[in-house]
């Protein structure tokens, strides 16, 4: 039966990275809310390789709390990376994954466990609103979530984030599966289970600054179409019948042309259809970029410190 057993209840993950302004009274926060809720808990600070003082404080947390946990990795990996390992080395009956700025706010966590206790094995935070956030990055998430979802073989709900929580039989289902480049929300579809939603307002960030910058949304955007859909590939099929028709209907028009048109017409449709093919050629090497990073096998993180572990 959930939560009968001795050991830890609750394992909440954290990564972290440069957090230093924040990082205390928001840990600080989260244990306030976990104390309340009863349960016996863990607080696992996964350092993705900070270069603040945000270890430090990490470390001085851990000595006050041996239910605050740190495992620092060698570099910075990224943050799906940092979650992999979190998950790797927690030890409760279920999981909880969320950030430290505590945009999603702790205090879902209880009702989470409480709809983990009624049977359901992942329960997600939907987001209803966004608050503190550009109309772009809305704009832009929402694009994102949509074509993910229309080209994608597997239901990966829209409007949502890495706040969820994890029963141990799905924990160690993502733990057996050897992927690297990881889209964690998507994994956590893909391997299945009953899942179910809670919807929630996102906060505004109050304490310093988002590290996901546009390169990082844009290689976590590549990491879930990439992983999760093969239309990219099947793509220049259609793109290639239907260049063809094109290229006949535009060599009927140009013979119906003066010379010096046909000419000019030539060389702009020839110059379209190229763009074309490098473009599909490019969609290949990213996949076959996909195929090297597994083959080689090297690790999805490196860890180097473990404190209260």
């Amino acid at each position: 039966m959930r939560g009968d057993m001795d050991d830890i209840t609750l394992s909440v993950i954290v990564p972290v990275y440069n957090e230093e302004e924040g990082l205390e009274p928001c840990i600080g926060h989260l244990a306030g809310v976990l104390e309340a809720g009863g349960e016996s808990y863990e607080i696992i600070l996964v350092d993705d390789g900070s270069s603040d003082r945000t270890p430090e404080i990490a470390e001085q947390m851990c000595s006050r709390d041996k239910r605050v946990k740190l495992i620092g990795l060698s570099r910075n990996f990224g943050h799906q990376a940092a979650i992999t390992a979190g998950m790797e080395l927690c030890t409760g009956n279920c999981v909880v994954v969320i950030d430290s700025d505590m945009q999603d706010p702790p205090e879902l966590i209880p009702e989470m466990v409480r709809i983990w206790r009624e049977g359901f094995d992942v329960v997600y935070g939907l987001r209803k609103r966004r608050l503190g956030e550009t109309a772009l990055k809305k704009l832009t998430a929402s694009v994102f979530y949509r074509v993910l979802g229309a080209i994608t073989e597997i239901d990966i709900p829209r409007d949502t984030g890495d706040f969820r929580l994890l029963d141990r039989n799905v924990c160690e289902a993502m733990k057996a599966l050897p992927e690297r480049g990881r889209y964690v929300r998507g994994l956590v579809s893909w391997v299945g289970f009953r899942q179910t939603a809670l919807e929630y307002v996102r906060h505004e960030r109050k304490v310093g600054k988002t590290k996901y910058n546009l390169k990082k949304m844009l290689r976590l955007a590549g990491n879930g179409l990439l992983s999760f859909s093969k239309v990219p590939l099947t793509a220049p099929l259609g793109i290639g019948a239907v260049v063809s028709l094109a290229a006949l209907a535009a060599l009927i028009v140009m013979l119906c042309l003066p010379v010096f048109y046909s000419w000019a017409a030539a060389v702009s449709i020839v110059t379209f259809f190229i763009g074309i093919g490098i473009s599909c050629i490019g969609i290949v090497g990213c996949y076959l970029g996909r195929v090297l990073d597994q083959a080689q096998g090297r690790p999805e993180y490196i860890i180097a410190r473990k404190i209260n572990i």
